[in-house]
């Protein structure tokens, strides 16, 4: 009689998934945003970059390149806590660490090409705008000011570009978290980037040059008939940057809370937009 083989649990399943890089079956992208090639180029792309020399003497490292890179992108995609994620790879906490320190920034860096250049990407399109919050840990020093009102919880505030079509154009370095969309706006520097374009937006951009809905007129309960289309017609060109957003925000070190340090979350959201423009092929 067949030996029975052991039951595998959820992380026992997901670790022996992320340890077969040969198999081109594995589906990848619901772990760690992009499918099987994306991350063989992104491996060897890694690989040109740190050359020869990299190469140490002595004892192997516990993880090689293709499931190092592997680790920064799940971690990335689901923000795991450092010890779960030890856990799927089969690896301790402070390697875990170190690997994400070493990895993610070379990811930000060969992904670079794909970055839309600004302001030459804008020449010609419509631009959606809209502000997002990336949560983070309620940091006593930085309490009141990264407080959001509307969302009842602390972080940082960045303003979205997008096209018509939902892509992804640009992300701002953050704000802090209390400030409002208008005045992120012109903090962020979009204001003189988008002079000269077209701009839609919604009610937060009150009293900048964009296109957005109408308010409701001063002693009026209801919107006019003409406002209604208006603001109907509005809304159904923004829904492509709320899509942007959506789809930056799958990234969940960006969503579920951001637990590192301050200091380096606005190279982690460069790196997360890079990710993004690669994933959707700029």
């Amino acid at each position: 009689m067949a030996a029975q083989q052991p039951r595998l649990g959820r992380v026992g399943f997901l670790s022996q998934k992320l340890d077969q890089p040969q198999d081109g079956a594995v589906a990848y992208q619901s772990t760690t945003g992009l499918d099987h090639d994306q991350i063989q180029e992104l491996v060897g792309r890694i690989h040109q970059v740190l050359g020869p020399s990299d190469r140490r003497p002595g004892r192997p490292p516990v993880l090689g390149l293709y499931r190092s890179v592997l680790l920064t992108l799940v971690l990335l995609r689901q923000n795991l806590a450092q010890t779960v994620a030890a856990e799927w790879f089969g690896v301790s906490q402070s390697t875990v660490s170190r690997v994400f320190r070493r990895i993610a920034p070379l990811i930000g860096q060969v992904l670079c090409p794909h970055t839309p250049p600004l302001p030459e990407a804008l020449s010609g399109r419509v631009v959606l705008v809209d502000g997002a919050l990336i949560p983070t840990r309620d940091h006593a020093s930085h309490r009141k000011p990264n407080f959001n009102a509307k969302h009842r919880r602390a972080g940082v505030t960045v303003q979205v570009m997008a096209t018509l079509d939902g892509s992804l154009l640009a992300v701002s370095d953050p704000v802090e978290g209390r400030t409002h969309d208008k005045t992120a706006y012109i903090l962020t520097g979009l204001a003189d980037l988008l002079a000269d374009h077209e701009v839609v937006a919604d009610l937060g951009y009150q009293g900048t040059p964009t296109i957005r809905p109408r308010r409701k007129r001063p002693g009026h309960k209801h919107h006019t008939p003409a406002d209604k289309i208006w603001n109907t017609s509005v809304s159904r060109i923004r829904w492509a940057v709320e899509h942007a957003i959506a789809h930056l925000k799958a990234w969940k070190i960006l969503a579920t809370g951001y637990r590192a340090r301050l200091a380096e979350l606005p190279t982690v959201i460069r790196i997360v937009t890079n990710l993004e423009h690669y994933r959707q092929g700029w």
